[in-house]
């Protein structure tokens, strides 16, 4: 979609995480996230097992919150690689162009996903 679509702002088509190929940060960490969520994945899966095999309930509550605290840390990651990249070339570009709704709406988003990590 390009900037003249109707419903897209001329700030979509300069933003610098969008795109075919976006630059995200994520995108260039990508190997490094499969492989921390593969790990994620089979701590579900053992505790799936744990509840099926009747495991004592507390021992269960540990690899939950274990589960949890890997979750945390792959969305600090995340957040880390979504400001260093995306909100920093946003104010490169706002600096550029005079628009300073580029790094806003950078900030807002930024600040609408801690939100939602801290609910």
């Amino acid at each position: 979609m390009n900037s003249e679509s109707a419903g897209t702002s001329a700030c979509h088509a300069v933003d610098p995480c969008e795109g075919p190929e976006p630059p995200h940060a994520v995108h260039r960490d990508r190997d490094a996230h499969l492989k921390r969520l593969r790990r994620i994945e089979g701590q579900v899966r053992g505790i799936h097992r744990m509840v099926e095999e009747d495991v004592y309930c507390i021992d269960v509550l540990t690899q939950v919150a274990a589960v949890t605290k890997a979750l945390q840390a792959l969305s600090l990651n995340l957040t880390s690689e979504h400001l260093r990249h995306c909100v920093a070339e946003a104010a490169v570009q706002a600096e550029a162009q005079g628009r300073t709704d580029l790094i806003d709406e950078k900030v807002a988003e930024a600040t609408a996903a801690i939100g939602r990590l801290l609910r």
